[in-house]
């Protein structure tokens, strides 16, 4: 069973393709939106030292940006 968050904003347009891919893999994740979660945006920085989204987090693997053959090396 993976562990995956997924840092996201409403307007982000590869947020939305990460959601979808994982949507279409069956695969179940958290999805925390920083616009408007403080406290979500403060981990996600602490995680990644970045502001940009997406942030996915898969078992503390971090990716930033929808990097399709990292999502997919995590989850193996």
């Amino acid at each position: 069973m993976n562990n995956i968050i997924i840092y996201s904003t409403p307007t982000c347009v590869y947020c939305k393709m990460a959601k979808e891919y994982f949507k279409t893999k069956g695969v179940e994740f958290t999805e925390h939106n920083v616009a408007e979660d403080d406290a979500a945006r403060e981990d996600m920085l602490k995680k990644s030292g970045q502001m940009g989204v997406p942030v996915i987090d898969i078992n503390g693997t971090i990716i930033v940006g929808f990097n399709k053959p990292e999502v997919e090396a995590a989850l193996r």
